[in-house]
């Protein structure tokens, strides 16, 4: 199968101003390259109004700068409550593109719970709806085919994170039919590059990343060193650009999902989608740049 391919839309006649898109193999769509995570930066309880209002700003900025994929679970508190809140807030989203998880055991619990989902997010169907960390994966693979069918959600996928299960979802790459699947990969953590991300190449599945900044342990790595001078033949101006553009530019990664609670991190992360995106040797030679400060 070819790799997810590349597409450049312009915001200006410019090719440097132009947001990157990546493919997605089962449908030929395209997603904006980086996406929002709301994993903790997005559980803010009912009582915490002006935590809740920034939220919404993070969203309309989000989305005003080209976002597309937002990304949450039921595991993360009260985040989808706030994505709902965010959205209606906002009100028309046209380049929205939904995507959470069920968390839980069970056809029946499965199902409520990602009614009460699209309750939360004040949706009447998601884009994408994934199996987190594979919690009994076969149930509801079933009925979320069945959901697809009947146009609930139009795809489907599972996950895993911290590096973990990578024989096990290797095996449901090769052998089921969902459309996305959901890891871990990082300039740091690079073991998806044997196994994962071969196989989702192979075999037509869109590749969402998460922990792209290893929870900000990367940057903690970084403080107080410069960039490398070849930084510049990537259009990349800082650290959150330099991680982010090492991978999105893997050819079989779709979607990136950095989580962040704060404006200026959001346009620095948003950044990233335009300019151009490092080759194989600038890639290599990233990782040998990063390896010899760190």
């Amino acid at each position: 199968m070819a790799a997810a391919g590349v597409a450049l839309t312009g915001l200006g006649s410019a090719a440097a101003n132009s947001l990157i898109r990546k493919t997605i193999p089962s449908s030929g769509e395209t997603l904006p390259a980086v996406g929002l995570g709301s994993w903790q930066r997005f559980d803010v309880g009912p009582g915490d109004q002006a935590g809740r209002e920034a939220c919404t700003e993070i969203m309309r900025n989000f989305l005003r700068l080209g976002g597309g994929m937002v990304d949450s679970s039921p595991m993360y508190g009260h985040a989808q409550d706030v994505i709902g809140h965010t959205l209606g807030e906002i009100g028309e989203t046209p380049t929205l593109f939904s995507a959470t998880k069920v968390w839980t055991s069970g056809r029946d619990e499965g199902i409520r719970q990602m009614e009460e989902a699209l309750r939360l997010w004040r949706l009447e169907r998601f884009d994408l709806l994934q199996v987190h960390n594979l919690v009994d994966w076969q149930t509801h693979l079933q009925w979320l085919d069945i959901w697809k069918q009947e146009g609930r959600v139009r795809y489907t996928g599972i996950t895993t994170s911290h590096g973990s299960r990578h024989g096990q979802v290797e095996d449901l790459l090769k052998q089921e039919t969902f459309d996305f699947v959901q890891f871990t990969y990082s300039i740091t953590s690079r073991e998806a590059e044997q196994r994962l991300l071969p196989a989702a190449n192979d075999n037509a599945k869109a590749v969402i990343i998460n922990r792209a900044f290893e929870g900000g342990n990367l940057f903690r790595q970084v403080a107080g060193k410069p960039l490398p001078d070849f930084a510049a033949e990537i259009d990349c101006e800082s650290w959150a650009q330099y991680f982010l553009k090492f991978v999105i530019s893997h050819p079989a990664v779709t979607c990136v999902i950095p989580a962040t609670s704060k404006m200026r991190h959001l346009e620095d992360n948003m950044a990233a989608m335009t300019g151009r995106l490092p080759d194989a040797g600038q890639r290599t030679e990233m990782v040998r740049y990063f390896e010899s400060i760190t």
